[in-house]
């Protein structure tokens, strides 16, 4: 973590931990105002890979799953990076600065990711370095929160991926239930920006801004649940994550004949369970009827809610959904109840 990016964020009582700020001493009121009114968050618990070289895009066209070729300085994607057999390893927010690739992912496996990627970089033009700590990252959420971007930078990003460079800024607008931004750059710019939107959101940590992705239905891949999905079971195709009509990419083969010739048995839901005990991604799900011992879906995401409770994202086995008694850890578990999606999934609506 940048260390005057860190002193900045402590002097406004920030608790920071080895992934960033967690949260400004009341995570509860900080998801309450995420929801309902404007935050202002932390985002050091992302970290950035910077792709530069004539052969960037070439390069990532040939190792993500999505069409590297439509992302433009105006317009960012999400994106992802398979094993062999086609199982996730990360999710990507993927946009450009200049000639130059930006993937942001989670730092905790971040250090994996680049060293795997970097594997394949052989006779290519390309450099992939660690950007985290060159660059300083914030998000941006509220009901007038494009109007107080556009207030203070002249213009927002209307459309959802959409991105706005100004000065050493990156704006991307992003899914959420209110208008959402993502905002990369260097500190002092960033640091001003802050100062500047705190007067009309409260600042808040990573807890709230995941809250918010559970409710945009955005899934995110950790360590705990890397290789545990092939792309279509994290929703990626209803995203525009994904392509079918790119051509190579590690597990492409294997991603293909699900969508042309599989029928998909798991897929990620959003859902929400009575509990005070937060689950964390990777958990597992039951249901009744299930094989001893067997689950029926993971934890994707999750997050109490300032009403009670946990929101959630998961995997699970959709004949199991369709039962409607799924429960968390074990047979015997809080019971799950369905939330609707943000978005529809071909074939369901």
């Amino acid at each position: 973590m940048n260390n005057n990016w860190k002193n900045h964020l402590i002097s406004q009582a920030a608790e920071i931990n080895e992934n960033g700020c967690s949260h400004f001493g009341n995570p509860e009121s900080e998801k309450t105002a995420a929801l309902q009114s404007h935050v202002l968050c932390d985002l050091s618990h992302y970290g950035l890979i910077r792709a530069s070289g004539e052969e960037a895009e070439s390069f990532l066209q040939n190792q993500l799953c999505n069409d590297v070729r439509k992302v433009s300085p105006a317009i960012s994607q999400l994106n992802g990076y398979c094993t062999p057999k086609g199982r996730v390893l990360a999710l990507f927010r993927l946009f450009q600065q200049g000639d130059d690739y930006l993937l942001r992912l989670p730092r905790e496996i971040l250090e994996p990711t680049l060293k795997r990627l970097r594997m394949f970089v052989l006779m290519s033009k390309v450099t992939l370095e660690d950007d985290s700590d060159t660059q300083i990252s914030i998000g941006y959420s509220g009901p007038d929160a494009a109007r107080h971007l556009a207030g203070i930078l002249g213009h927002a990003p209307a459309a959802i991926d959409e991105c706005l460079h100004t000065g050493t800024l990156t704006v991307i607008r992003v899914r959420g239930p209110h208008p959402r931004f993502e905002i990369h750059g260097g500190e002092p710019a960033v640091r001003e920006l802050w100062d500047t939107l705190s007067t009309q959101a409260q600042p808040a940590g990573s807890a709230a801004w995941t809250l918010l992705d559970i409710h945009a239905g955005l899934p995110e891949v950790v360590a705990a649940t890397q290789e545990a999905f092939v792309p279509q079971m994290l929703n990626l195709q209803a995203l525009g994550a994904l392509s079918f009509q790119k051509g190579c990419y590690p597990g492409q083969e294997i991603v293909a004949r699900m969508h042309y010739l599989g029928k998909l048995k798991r897929r990620m839901y959003r859902a929400h369970t009575d509990t005070d005990d937060c689950p964390q991604p990777g958990d597992n799900l039951f249901a009744a009827g299930a094989e001893s011992g067997q689950g029926v879906g993971k934890v994707v995401l999750a997050q109490t809610t300032p009403t009670g409770g946990v929101d959630l994202l998961a995997v699970i086995e959709i004949a199991s959904m369709e039962q409607h008694n799924l429960r968390l850890y074990d047979a015997d578990g809080p019971l799950l109840s369905l939330q609707d999606l943000p978005y529809t999934i071909e074939g369901e609506g």
